[in-house]
């Protein structure tokens, strides 16, 4: 039996998602899907790590209500790190039209420190990565290093989400996948969390069935 930890993509697993299934799985337990995923292992830590969602105030009462759910239902399993999105000007170079959009910033970064501190400390066995970002592909190579220094070694597993591939990842992760329908059917929170600290219901936003 092996240690895990995983690290989840909130963004790159979210557009996976929404380009396969819509919106009918995005009210996920994070917790129960890694257990699926490493049944026979100890799982130490589930991080996600997403952004949270600006200029938008539907989705950002969805989001907000999926975090608290989540934390919830899950406890101390799951840890969420927040970036942040940076708003860009943009225009357009035939009507002069100018707008804003957010860009999501800090999430590969903050996957990738965590990554390498965990294998600085010998804290799991197996680090298992829920993305296609190739962006991660130098923390994967650094965390292996400082692994090696230490005299430990951490196992590596990549579990790309639905839509999403990376070739560089999979040749730095021989242990690669893509998520299955199954394991994401059966993987999602109930459609009310009631949260046992202070008996508030959660509940599975109608755009999300």
């Amino acid at each position: 039996m092996a240690s895990v930890i995983a690290y989840v993509d909130g963004f790159n697993l979210y557009h996976g998602l929404r380009e396969r299934y819509q919106h009918r799985y995005l009210w996920l337990d994070l917790a129960k899907l890694v257990g699926r995923l490493r049944p026979n292992d100890t799982i130490i830590a589930v991080r996600y790590f997403t952004a949270a969602v600006r200029n938008d105030p539907a989705a950002e009462a969805r989001q907000h209500t999926y975090l608290e759910a989540l934390k919830a239902h899950c406890g101390n399993s799951i840890e969420v790190i927040l970036g942040r999105y940076q708003a860009k000007s943009r225009s357009c170079r035939s009507c002069g039209a100018v707008w804003t959009s957010y860009e999501e910033k800090e999430t590969d970064v903050n996957i990738a420190v965590s990554l390498v501190a965990d294998a600085a400390s010998a804290a799991a066995d197996i680090a298992l990565i829920v993305s296609a970002d190739s962006d991660l592909c130098p923390a994967v190579r650094k965390a292996r290093t400082v692994a090696a220094m230490t005299g430990s070694k951490m196992g590596m597993i990549a579990a790309f989400p639905p839509r999403r591939n990376s070739n560089e990842l999979r040749s730095l992760i021989p242990a690669s996948f893509q998520l299955a329908h199954a394991d994401i059917r059966n993987s999602l929170l109930p459609d009310t969390v009631i949260d046992a600290a202070t008996g508030r219901a959660h509940q599975r936003p109608a755009k999300w069935h």
